[in-house]
């Protein structure tokens, strides 16, 4: 007696799964309706690649009613990885499969019809990551508006109206005594990096992303890597060069002099452009020894606002430490000032007293 057939049990009478291992490690799928031609011999009717699809194209040709599709997200979920998030910024597709992580493990079974304010709301009420709650419910946003222009749904966004969880934005100043102490300890190449931080306003990536060929006609100019805002920073004025212009100056010099082939501005001392993770070490390195240094000095406050401190500090304290909002908005590359005063701006306004 001929075995029966397991292959295809999950699938309505009559259709038929084929299965194929391309070169590149992918699994092709098809779907295909074991039909007959006009002289009664077997044939394999098309039915495409997408399983919902071909149950309706299935019901057609077998005379029945076409079944409901139903979606999981987890099929939504795949879909987002492979077509958008890789058409975004490195960080940004880091964090997003980070929250996707999340959004699977609550979600990736459940069908989308599914899916409600309500449902998302309770999501967001278990999570013990508030903040990060906020970020996946913001992706599942997306996901839902993605699902809308591929046709995959035509239900209205269940994202849409959600309540947030308060954030509270950080707001660790680093003032003079953190400053010099952790500059104190820093290497040449991080001392670099804070100053160029500081007097840029940019973020960590762009600064150490600084190349010799920005420096075009008395400018330094920036292309941001988050919001790919364009920036040009004068370097001197109509009477006088500016820290910042005599800064890009020695490290220009620096370059030549220490024979650098890479295009950064921020290198080591035997001419290595510092990644990332460079400066991670070194910023933990410097910071260490002045916390302790501030303990060997029974200075236990100083010691611990040290050890608050990280470079993305500099970004803020640069905000902070310019009188003109506007100016500090421009500098940062902010369309709204709103957003310079509430999250950068870490120190109290300047103010006239009643007399």
């Amino acid at each position: 007696m001929r075995p029966k057939q397991t292959a295809n049990r999950d699938l309505p009478p009559r259709m038929i799964r084929r299965t194929r291992k391309r070169k590149n490690g992918n699994i092709w799928v098809a779907y295909y309706y074991d039909g007959r031609d006009e002289d009664g011999r077997r044939r394999e009717i098309p039915l495409g690649n997408d399983l919902d699809i071909a149950k309706v194209e299935w019901a057609k040709l077998d005379r029945k009613a076409i079944p409901k599709i139903t979606r999981l997200m987890g099929q939504l979920f795949d879909r987002y990885e492979r077509d958008v998030i890789p058409g975004k910024k490195p960080r940004t597709q880091k964090d997003n499969l980070a929250e996707l992580k999340q959004l699977r493990k609550a979600f990736d079974d459940a069908p989308m019809e599914l899916i409600t304010p309500q449902v998302l709301a309770q999501y967001r009420d278990r999570r013990t990551g508030k903040v990060r709650a906020n970020r996946e419910i913001a992706l599942l946003s997306h996901i839902f508006n993605m699902a809308r222009e591929w046709g995959i749904t035509d239900r209205p966004n269940p994202a849409t109206g959600i309540r947030k969880n308060k954030e509270t934005p950080r707001d660790f100043y680093a003032g003079p005594a953190i400053w010099d102490a952790v500059y104190k300890y820093a290497t040449s190449e991080l001392r670099d990096a804070m100053d160029l931080g500081y007097l840029t306003g940019q973020r960590p990536a762009d600064v150490l992303a600084t190349r010799a060929t920005d420096v075009v006609d008395g400018f330094l100019q920036f292309a941001q890597g988050k919001t790919t805002k364009k920036l040009r920073i004068r370097l001197e004025s109509e009477t006088e060069t500016s820290q910042l212009g005599i800064l890009v100056e020695r490290l220009l010099s620096q370059r030549k002099a220490r024979g650098v082939r890479n295009p950064y501005l921020i290198v080591t001392e035997d001419g290595r452009n510092v990644t990332p993770a460079m400066l991670r070490l070194r910023f933990d390195d410097a910071r260490s020894k002045a916390a302790a240094k501030a303990m060997e000095d029974l200075d236990s406050v100083l010691a611990d606002s040290i050890r608050q401190f990280q470079f993305r500090d500099i970004r803020p304290k640069a905000a902070s430490e310019i009188e003109d909002l506007a100016h500090a908005s421009r500098l940062l590359g902010h369309t709204d000032k709103r957003i310079t005063q509430t999250v950068y701006r870490r120190v109290g306004e300047i103010v006239k007293p009643t007399r």
